[in-house]
């Protein structure tokens, strides 16, 4: 079982990470899953294979498909969360949405081919930035899955895919190389994807906040970005405050400190994992 845990000191600066600690296959039966943390939130992601694409997909579709669902666990905050039993709820649901579309934007579901993937993270303990730990955790469990899915042969570059005549026959399926397998999976997820919390007290700026200084925050904005530099959403809240254009980019500029920080923890984690 693979740990990797980041070297922070205690007392966090306002521009400091939490300390993150990712430990891999937390779980036997999954497809890919860790245990997330990141300073006091926890959480397990797990990635499953689903038998066929959505019902809705083409017979014939020739890409594939990523669903998130997301769960805070009864006894992951201070008071007991109640199950959603008859489904996701209202800010559940939300967050579940902003997972699922983060991660399609890091995977190239043509290149991923006709696989059906949900990524489901559940919340063990809640400290604040549980939808951004959530959507990094997602995409470590989800690279780790794919990189498995071509190793077993079952994500393949179009050219080598089976056709759907082959397909009921016994057919020996493609071996790649190493750099054949490497380079799919950089296909299928060209880019790293995480996300970071940022908030405005006062007049400072805090990076990755936690439950006590999310509550006391002016200003709060969750980043979703990709390695490239590219972002895939940008949620920003004024509470019962405003903010200017100068405070929006210092407010970008540490999120973009913490995205960098959370790329390279991921480059570390996957390193030499299958």
């Amino acid at each position: 079982m693979a740990k990797f845990k980041s070297e922070l000191s205690v007392e966090r600066m306002k521009n400091e990470m939490r300390n993150v600690e990712v430990e891999i296959n937390f779980t036997s039966n999954a497809l890919a899953s860790i245990l997330y943390r990141q300073g006091e939130t926890v959480i397990l992601a797990c990635v499953t294979k689903a038998d066929s694409l959505p019902r809705w997909f083409p017979r014939d579709a020739t890409k594939g498909w990523v669903h998130a669902e997301y769960s805070l666990l009864p006894a992951s905050t201070d008071s007991r969360f109640r199950r959603e039993r008859n489904g996701a709820k209202g800010r559940t649901q939300e967050i579940e949405r902003l997972i699922a579309r983060s991660l399609r934007g890091a995977v190239n579901l043509e290149a991923l081919g006709p696989i059906a993937l949900t990524v489901d993270c559940d919340i063990i303990n809640a400290d604040g930035g549980t939808r951004c730990a959530s959507i990094t955790a997602g995409n470590i469990a989800l690279r780790l899955a794919v990189r498995r899915l071509i190793e077993s042969g079952e994500c393949l570059p179009l050219e080598l895919r089976p056709s759907s005549e082959s397909k009921s026959q016994d057919t020996i399926k493609p071996t790649l190389s190493a750099e054949e397998k490497k380079a799919h999976e950089n296909a299928v997820m060209p880019e790293n994807l995480a996300a970071i919390s940022v908030g405005l007290i006062g007049k400072e700026v805090y990076l990755d906040l936690d439950y006590q200084l999310d509550s006391n925050a002016d200003v709060d904005m969750n980043v979703v970005g990709l390695s490239n530099g590219q972002f895939v959403e940008i949620q920003g809240t004024g509470e019962e405050s405003t903010y200017s254009r100068e405070q929006f980019n210092s407010l970008m500029d540490s999120a973009e400190q913490g995205l960098q920080s959370l790329f390279q923890m991921q480059e570390a984690v996957l390193q030499d994992v299958a």
